[in-house]
């Protein structure tokens, strides 16, 4: 999510979401299917193409939160990210406007200006693009937030619960609905990109199958907050 304390819901619930990701083959051409739709590889190879020159545009100004070579797992985390934004929306009978959409990308932006620590403002796509955004896709961005702050709206009745357990317990609500949501687009993501660390709605890489060198296999970091089972 965006570094700069941003309004995004996305930021403080997104840690508990997760997908489904079901057996069967990925077609060619695709670098994710899903249950009613595709992201097809040359969409996210045009994509990786926006937030890499867009990255050489503003590389002086940034500090990306990944390696360059990422690029293609971050730009698709996001792409499934607003799938799974679009079919909770469905789910719980919530529309978005263009005027909606528009006020609310107004918002996010207004929203960094005044956040940075440094005192000079940087602009809103060089911070999508430090955090693996294209800036073409701001828009969907403020999409999948407008839908997040509804749904979060309708469960804590628009107001701070005032205590941790609380606001614990609206986390915990919402990424039920966010759950179900991404269990029924059936996403399956072509290997060739990695798989899906459901805690974060992230591609992260596949794990090497090269034989380790003699000696015992290290133990997982019990810190570790990879999750790569479902957990609803």
């Amino acid at each position: 999510m965006l570094r700069t304390p941003v309004k995004m819901v996305a930021a403080a619930l997104a840690a508990g979401a997760v997908l489904t990701a079901c057996g069967g083959q990925v077609k060619m051409g695709a670098a994710t299917l899903m249950t009613n739709d595709r992201i097809t590889a040359s969409t996210l190879s045009a994509e990786v193409a926006n937030l890499n020159a867009n990255y050489q545009k503003y590389k002086g100004q940034i500090q990306l939160q990944y390696e360059v070579s990422q690029m293609p797992q971050q730009v698709l985390s996001w792409l499934i990210r607003f799938q799974v934004g679009d079919e909770m929306a469905a789910r719980n009978g919530i529309t978005v406007t263009p005027g909606q959409q528009q006020a609310e990308l107004q918002a996010i932006n207004k929203n960094a200006q005044s956040s940075t620590t440094t005192g000079a403002p940087v602009p809103l796509p060089a911070l999508a693009v430090e955090n693996g955004l294209p800036p073409d896709l701001l828009g969907e961005l403020a999409r999948y937030q407008f839908i997040q702050t509804t749904l979060v709206n309708r469960l804590d009745g628009g107001k701070d619960p005032g205590t941790t357990s609380g606001r614990q317990a609206i986390t915990n609500e919402f990424n039920g609905y966010q759950c179900r949501a991404a269990k029924a687009l059936n996403i399956r993501v072509s290997p060739q990109y990695g798989q899906l660390d459901y805690a974060q709605i992230s591609v992260i890489a596949l794990p090497s199958t090269l034989s380790a060198d003699a000696g015992p296999s290290p133990s997982p970091s019990p810190s570790s907050s990879v999750q790569l089972t479902p957990h609803c």
